[in-house]
């Protein structure tokens, strides 16, 4: 994943609570390929009508959206299913970063491990982010290693889980996280085989002898 320490980008307003995961991917759109680019479906039906045509006043639609990488929100973000993909079409739109006072567990999980951070706001803090982007998307920096936003002379904290800070900021999955604890782990299993010779596996090509 690419590690995140500093966005300086657009941020664009959603202001809305409790936008679940089947808005942010309708489920009619996930029996296609991830391949052909789920950013297209993310919030589809808030975006577009019923006739499939896009919605001019709706934040999103702005033109100068499709730069934003910071999307700011209300409440409970990302609420509802377990799907994975709600995170994919936000990734793939180009989505780096979702700044909200709380989302729902599952989401805020995929998104660190698909590298978007979900940054913890108060409700105050949202309201006024989303009022200094009320009119047009505007200039935003997310600064996850200070976990400070700053939207113009605007500037409040954030807050994220230290493991998930540790991950974005250096753009490592579980895998990775792991990886750092290898001689601690090697050591480890070193001397528990020492303790308990008998659980080491037997290698296939090992004779087993039989005990008649």
């Amino acid at each position: 994943m690419k590690p995140i320490t500093l966005l300086d980008t657009l941020g664009v307003a959603l202001p809305a609570a409790n936008v679940d995961t089947d808005q942010l991917i309708p489920a009619r759109f996930m029996k296609e390929p991830r391949s052909v680019g789920y950013g297209q479906f993310l919030l589809y039906d808030v975006r577009h009508d019923e006739q499939g045509q896009r919605v001019s006043n709706v934040m999103l639609n702005h033109p100068m959206a499709s730069q934003a990488e910071v999307m700011v929100s209300r409440r409970n973000f990302g609420a509802g299913s377990s799907r994975e993909a709600a995170v994919y079409a936000l990734v793939d739109d180009g989505f780096r970063c979702v700044v909200a006072p709380s989302f729902g567990d599952i989401f805020a999980s995929n998104a660190v491990n698909n590298g978007l951070l979900p940054a913890v706001v108060t409700e105050e803090a949202a309201e006024q982010l989303l009022q200094a982007l009320a009119e047009a998307p505007a200039p935003i920096v997310v600064d996850l290693e200070a976990q400070h936003i700053r939207v113009g002379e605007l500037s409040v904290p954030f807050s994220v889980s230290a493991v998930w800070r540790t991950k974005l900021l250096n753009g490592w999955d579980d895998i990775d996280m792991t990886r750092q604890h290898l001689e601690k782990i090697d050591a480890f299993a070193a001397h528990y085989e020492q303790q308990f010779p008998w659980v080491a596996p037997v290698p296939p090509s090992a004779e087993i002898i039989s005990r008649g």
